[in-house]
Protein backbone atom coordinates (compact mmCIF):
# COMPACT_ATOMS: atom_id res chain seq x y z
CA UNK A 1 0.00 0.00 0.00
CA UNK A 2 2.85 2.37 0.84
CA UNK A 3 4.43 1.93 -2.63
CA UNK A 4 1.19 2.72 -4.42
CA UNK A 5 0.75 5.94 -2.41
CA UNK A 6 4.24 7.05 -3.43
CA UNK A 7 3.44 6.42 -7.08
CA UNK A 8 0.68 9.01 -6.92
CA UNK A 9 2.99 11.53 -5.29
CA UNK A 10 5.54 11.56 -8.11
CA UNK A 11 6.04 14.90 -9.87
CA UNK A 12 4.83 13.47 -13.19
CA UNK A 13 1.30 12.97 -11.82
CA UNK A 14 -1.26 15.75 -11.51
CA UNK A 15 -2.58 16.39 -8.04
CA UNK A 16 -6.35 16.55 -7.59
CA UNK A 17 -7.52 20.07 -8.30
CA UNK A 18 -4.29 21.03 -10.07
CA UNK A 19 -4.66 23.26 -13.13
CA UNK A 20 -2.35 22.84 -16.08
CA UNK A 21 -0.55 26.05 -16.95
CA UNK A 22 -0.55 26.80 -20.65
CA UNK A 23 1.91 29.15 -22.26
CA UNK A 24 0.03 32.21 -23.59
CA UNK A 25 0.60 33.55 -27.10
CA UNK A 26 -1.04 35.84 -29.63
CA UNK A 27 -1.67 35.31 -33.35
CA UNK A 28 -3.03 37.46 -36.16
CA UNK A 29 -4.62 36.58 -39.47
CA UNK A 30 -6.31 38.53 -42.23
CA UNK A 31 -8.85 37.57 -44.86
CA UNK A 32 -11.91 38.61 -46.69
CA UNK A 33 -15.52 38.26 -47.62
CA UNK A 34 -15.39 38.13 -51.42
CA UNK A 35 -18.80 39.25 -52.69
CA UNK A 36 -20.42 38.91 -56.08
CA UNK A 37 -23.73 40.73 -56.47
CA UNK A 38 -26.04 38.86 -58.82
CA UNK A 39 -29.62 39.40 -60.03
CA UNK A 40 -30.83 36.91 -57.43
CA UNK A 41 -28.80 38.41 -54.56
CA UNK A 42 -25.26 38.47 -53.23
CA UNK A 43 -22.96 35.45 -53.19
CA UNK A 44 -19.74 35.00 -51.29
CA UNK A 45 -16.80 32.60 -51.42
CA UNK A 46 -16.31 29.86 -48.84
CA UNK A 47 -13.68 27.15 -48.59
CA UNK A 48 -13.93 23.64 -47.19
CA UNK A 49 -11.09 22.06 -45.18
CA UNK A 50 -10.79 18.60 -43.73
CA UNK A 51 -9.70 18.70 -40.11
CA UNK A 52 -8.59 15.90 -37.79
CA UNK A 53 -10.09 12.72 -39.15
CA UNK A 54 -13.59 13.22 -40.58
CA UNK A 55 -14.30 16.77 -39.41
CA UNK A 56 -14.93 19.35 -42.12
CA UNK A 57 -15.00 23.13 -41.74
CA UNK A 58 -16.43 25.73 -44.13
CA UNK A 59 -14.75 29.08 -43.59
CA UNK A 60 -13.94 32.44 -45.08
CA UNK A 61 -10.50 32.62 -46.71
CA UNK A 62 -7.80 33.98 -44.38
CA UNK A 63 -4.24 33.41 -43.31
CA UNK A 64 -1.20 34.61 -41.42
CA UNK A 65 1.06 37.48 -42.44
CA UNK A 66 4.45 37.06 -44.02
CA UNK A 67 7.21 39.14 -42.38
CA UNK A 68 6.80 42.83 -43.20
CA UNK A 69 3.29 42.53 -44.69
CA UNK A 70 0.51 44.92 -43.77
CA UNK A 71 -2.85 43.50 -42.75
CA UNK A 72 -4.28 44.51 -46.14
CA UNK A 73 -1.42 42.85 -48.03
CA UNK A 74 -1.90 39.66 -46.02
CA UNK A 75 -5.64 39.63 -46.71
CA UNK A 76 -5.16 40.15 -50.46
CA UNK A 77 -2.44 37.49 -50.74
CA UNK A 78 -4.20 34.89 -48.61
CA UNK A 79 -7.58 35.30 -50.33
CA UNK A 80 -5.93 35.06 -53.75
CA UNK A 81 -3.93 31.95 -52.77
CA UNK A 82 -6.80 30.17 -51.06
CA UNK A 83 -9.54 30.96 -53.60
CA UNK A 84 -7.70 31.33 -56.93
CA UNK A 85 -9.41 34.70 -57.42
CA UNK A 86 -7.71 38.04 -57.94
CA UNK A 87 -9.40 40.41 -55.52
CA UNK A 88 -9.45 44.02 -54.45
CA UNK A 89 -10.42 45.47 -51.09
CA UNK A 90 -13.67 47.43 -51.08
CA UNK A 91 -13.80 48.27 -47.35
CA UNK A 92 -12.40 47.18 -43.99
CA UNK A 93 -14.73 45.10 -41.80
CA UNK A 94 -14.84 44.12 -38.16
CA UNK A 95 -12.20 41.88 -36.66
CA UNK A 96 -12.98 38.80 -34.64
CA UNK A 97 -11.10 37.43 -31.64
CA UNK A 98 -11.05 33.99 -30.11
CA UNK A 99 -8.94 31.64 -28.00
CA UNK A 100 -7.75 28.14 -28.80
CA UNK A 101 -5.17 25.67 -27.51
CA UNK A 102 -2.55 24.13 -29.77
CA UNK A 103 0.42 22.02 -28.65
CA UNK A 104 0.15 23.18 -25.03
CA UNK A 105 -0.09 26.87 -25.97
CA UNK A 106 -3.19 28.98 -25.27
CA UNK A 107 -3.48 31.33 -28.25
CA UNK A 108 -5.46 34.56 -28.44
CA UNK A 109 -6.13 35.10 -32.13
CA UNK A 110 -7.37 38.20 -33.94
CA UNK A 111 -8.60 37.91 -37.52
CA UNK A 112 -8.97 41.10 -39.55
CA UNK A 113 -11.55 40.97 -42.36
CA UNK A 114 -12.09 43.07 -45.46
CA UNK A 115 -14.98 43.29 -47.89
CA UNK A 116 -13.60 42.30 -51.30
CA UNK A 117 -14.66 41.84 -54.89
CA UNK A 118 -13.20 39.58 -57.53
CA UNK A 119 -11.41 41.25 -60.43
CA UNK A 120 -10.26 38.04 -62.12
CA UNK A 121 -8.91 34.58 -61.54
CA UNK A 122 -10.67 31.23 -61.25
CA UNK A 123 -11.83 29.19 -58.24
CA UNK A 124 -10.31 26.10 -59.89
CA UNK A 125 -6.87 27.65 -59.21
CA UNK A 126 -7.22 27.63 -55.42
CA UNK A 127 -4.28 26.26 -53.41
CA UNK A 128 -4.07 23.10 -51.30
CA UNK A 129 -5.31 24.71 -48.09
CA UNK A 130 -8.94 24.22 -49.13
CA UNK A 131 -10.30 20.96 -50.50
CA UNK A 132 -13.09 22.86 -52.25
CA UNK A 133 -13.86 26.53 -52.88
CA UNK A 134 -17.20 27.78 -54.14
CA UNK A 135 -19.56 30.70 -54.50
CA UNK A 136 -22.57 30.37 -52.15
CA UNK A 137 -25.72 32.37 -51.50
CA UNK A 138 -26.22 34.02 -48.11
CA UNK A 139 -28.61 31.23 -47.10
CA UNK A 140 -26.07 28.58 -48.12
CA UNK A 141 -23.30 30.46 -46.28
CA UNK A 142 -25.38 30.65 -43.10
CA UNK A 143 -26.03 26.90 -43.26
CA UNK A 144 -22.47 25.87 -44.21
CA UNK A 145 -20.21 28.15 -42.16
CA UNK A 146 -18.69 26.31 -39.23
CA UNK A 147 -17.89 29.24 -36.94
CA UNK A 148 -20.48 31.58 -35.41
CA UNK A 149 -17.92 34.41 -35.29
CA UNK A 150 -17.57 34.30 -39.08
CA UNK A 151 -21.35 34.09 -39.57
CA UNK A 152 -21.63 37.23 -37.42
CA UNK A 153 -19.15 39.13 -39.63
CA UNK A 154 -21.15 38.16 -42.73
CA UNK A 155 -24.42 39.16 -41.00
CA UNK A 156 -22.99 42.62 -40.26
CA UNK A 157 -22.17 43.05 -43.98
CA UNK A 158 -25.72 42.02 -44.97
CA UNK A 159 -27.85 43.11 -41.98
CA UNK A 160 -31.18 43.18 -43.80
CA UNK A 161 -30.67 39.99 -45.78
CA UNK A 162 -32.75 36.98 -44.81
CA UNK A 163 -30.35 34.02 -44.78
CA UNK A 164 -33.23 31.54 -44.98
Amino acid sequence: ARASRRAFATPSRCHPGAVARLTPATATSAGGIVVDRTDVGPRLVLGRRRRERDAVTWTLPKGTPDPGETTEETALREVTEETGLEVRIVAPLDSIEYWFVQSGVRIHKTVHYFLMESIGGDLASHDHEFDEVRWVTLAEADALMTFATERAVVARVFPTADPG
